[in-house]
């Protein structure tokens, strides 16, 4: 037999017979029509877009975020013992210095030297806050303390664009 347009067919079983839902109870899709009983899917129109009844549960049910980011940078501190073992007299200390020697993070933007430790070596500090009683051991070994001129160029535009924002 040759093929021609009158004796094309579907593949054999590529056509299903669509069931045929509320006629009858001799159909066995009767009544409810395979619906269940009652509630929102069961009505007309229900099926898509569920309206968020019971809104509280729903929101009880899913994941919550637990914790707190802030929204400040975190403060890196180093002891002082660990920066006159890692810094030569008369060396300058900065930000870029401690990461190199493996002393704070590096994600770290903030460190600050605290107590724990002697201060034998002449040593100057560029941008790095200090406790009280480390800027006192450092001024008496004649260290000197300097503000990064970076951070408070810094400093001063983000206070500048906080009075514009408002």
């Amino acid at each position: 037999m040759s093929l021609s347009l009158h004796t094309l067919k579907p593949a054999k079983g590529s056509k299903k017979k669509s069931r045929r839902i509320g006629r009858g109870y001799g159909s066995g899709r009767a009544k409810t029509s395979g619906r269940g009983t009652k509630g929102q899917k069961s009505r007309t129109g229900g099926k898509k877009g569920l309206k968020e009844k019971g809104l509280k549960h729903m929101v009880l049910g899913f994941p919550k975020q637990r914790g707190f980011t802030s929204n400040f940078p975190e403060v890196a501190a180093v002891r002082i013992g660990k920066v006159m073992e890692a810094f030569k007299q008369g060396e300058q200390i900065d930000i870029a210095g401690l990461k190199k020697n493996g002393l704070i993070s590096k994600r770290a933007i903030i460190a600050k030297v605290v107590g724990g430790g002697e201060v034998d070596k002449k040593l100057n500090f560029v941008g790095i806050k200090v406790s009280a009683s480390v800027k006192e051991a450092v001024e008496k070994a004649g260290g000197t303390f300097a503000a990064d001129k970076k951070a408070n160029e810094q400093k001063k535009n983000k206070a500048n664009n906080l009075k514009s924002k408002k």
